[in-house]
């Protein structure tokens, strides 16, 4: 199946979600970050397809998944990706998430250990305060909701995702990621940033027994690479791989990005 499908959460919301991939190879969920959507990955799933099982989907709040009104949970977050494993009969499968999609990872080594094979953080963080900038974000974006124009959020995002060259020239990959943003639901933004507001994992993380990768992005603004760096060190037994990159480093430098995902993933 390669077709866009939905199921709804224990909650209510619709989670959109695709599979690509020979049914019979082994499992790989990968979760987008805050505005983008499950074709934030298009330029690596002819690559991973032919090694796994590909399942994407919308992070709630994004793409073609629900936008329910309010702040988002991390747990919510989570939990809607064990509904869509519940819901597909997949017992345990590799989990890759970057930046808000490493996040829900971190969540689901903690939570749903059991669910996961391996995990793979990309460009993320375990705790991104103070609380006080997240108030003033949801705030902006919200005053975005009743405009309905994300023009200038999205070229906030984009100059923090691209590095001035790729920027200046707009090349194509840039149009696209430009596309998603301005089709972004701000609500969305909101309640996902409410999510991230809300979480600090850095002790909790020690927890995390599931072999993991952590790939961080030498140049990133937005989860510096401290963050990966501190991540590797808590998880036991953790693995690091850093790339000269911006935030979305599977973008960048997609070629070396999925060697070091699939040299990991089929160590198991």
């Amino acid at each position: 199946m390669n077709t866009l499908s939905s199921f709804t959460t224990s909650d209510g919301c619709r989670i959109a979600w695709r599979l690509d991939g020979d049914e019979h190879r082994p499992v790989l969920v990968l979760s987008n970050s805050i505005g983008t959507s499950l074709h934030m990955w298009d330029g690596e799933i002819a690559a991973l397809a032919s090694r796994f099982r590909v399942l994407r989907y919308d992070t709630r709040g994004h793409g073609a998944s629900g936008v329910p009104s309010g702040d988002y949970s991390l747990a919510r977050l989570g939990m809607d990706v064990v509904e869509l494993l519940d819901h597909l009969g997949i017992e345990r499968a590799h989990f890759l998430g970057l930046s808000l999609g490493g996040i829900i990872g971190q969540w689901l080594g903690i939570h749903a250990a059991g669910r996961i094979e391996r995990l793979v953080l990309a460009n993320t963080s375990s705790y991104l305060g103070p609380v006080e900038q997240w108030k003033d974000r949801i705030a902006s974006v919200l005053r975005v909701a009743d405009t309905g124009d994300m023009t200038e959020t999205a070229e906030t995002f984009l100059r923090n995702w691209f590095p001035a060259r790729m920027l200046d020239a707009r090349e194509p990959v840039v149009e696209r990621f430009r596309a998603m943003l301005l089709e972004t639901d701000p609500r969305g933004l909101a309640g996902c940033y409410a999510a991230v507001r809300d979480t600090d994992l850095r002790t909790a993380i020690a927890s995390i027994h599931v072999p993991t990768l952590v790939i961080a992005g030498r140049y990133d603004t937005v989860t510096a690479a401290s963050h990966s760096e501190a991540i590797a060190a808590t998880i036991p037994g953790a693995m690091l791989f850093v790339l000269p990159a911006v935030h979305l480093s599977n973008v960048e430098f997609p070629r070396e990005f999925v060697q070091a995902v699939t040299g990991f993933l089929d160590e198991a």
